[in-house]
């Protein structure tokens, strides 16, 4: 649950620290299950996005927030395991996270399941348009196969092509690459 809130928090054109600051103070106030977001409430909600430091998303991201948690807690009494057990396939599994609510698209799907992939089997996100520019960029094809082929870590792998997308490619740095 707490990657969840965290990957939806991250998925907003916002900076990585204001995203990591307001997770934090999710979750150092215990704010991290569906139970606790609903109970805090739309002010509450607010107030904890605007002390991390997300203001320009404040009001949208907290009625977002409750309506996402409110999905997962009537249709899965509040349990992102029971979403996964009930989905038949990879794009079941990405169906029922899109239908919790309006903040949850590709991006907040790839972030999320990205680092899933290590508990969840289902798990199978598309490359985000970053990492599919690294990819590009560095003549990559599949990234799942060249990931087995080198024998790397795909998750570490994509987290790496898209900080190589974001942080070079997509601002026009000049990348060397190895061969």
């Amino acid at each position: 649950m707490k990657w969840f809130l965290a990957a939806i928090l991250y998925s907003k054109p916002i900076r990585e620290t204001s995203a990591t600051k307001t997770y934090r103070c999710f979750a150092g106030r215990g704010i991290v299950s569906a139970d606790a977001i609903l109970s805090t409430g739309w002010d509450g909600l607010v107030s904890l996005l605007d002390a991390g430091g997300y203001t320009r998303y404040d009001f949208s991201t907290a009625t977002k927030l409750l309506e996402i948690f409110g999905s997962l807690k009537k249709n899965y009494r509040g349990d992102l395991n029971l979403l996964n057990e009930q989905a038949k396939d990879p794009a079941d599994l990405e169906s029922r996270l899109k239908a919790l609510g309006k903040g949850i698209g590709a991006t907040t799907i790839s972030i999320f399941l990205r680092d899933m992939r290590l508990t969840w089997s289902k798990a199978d996100p598309k490359p985000t348009p970053l990492v599919q520019r690294a990819m590009k960029k560095l003549k990559i094809k599949n990234l799942k196969a060249f990931a087995r082929k080198k024998h790397l870590d795909l998750v570490r792998l994509d987290t790496a092509m898209l900080r190589l997308g974001r942080d070079f490619i997509k601002k026009g740095k000049p990348i060397r690459v190895a061969r």
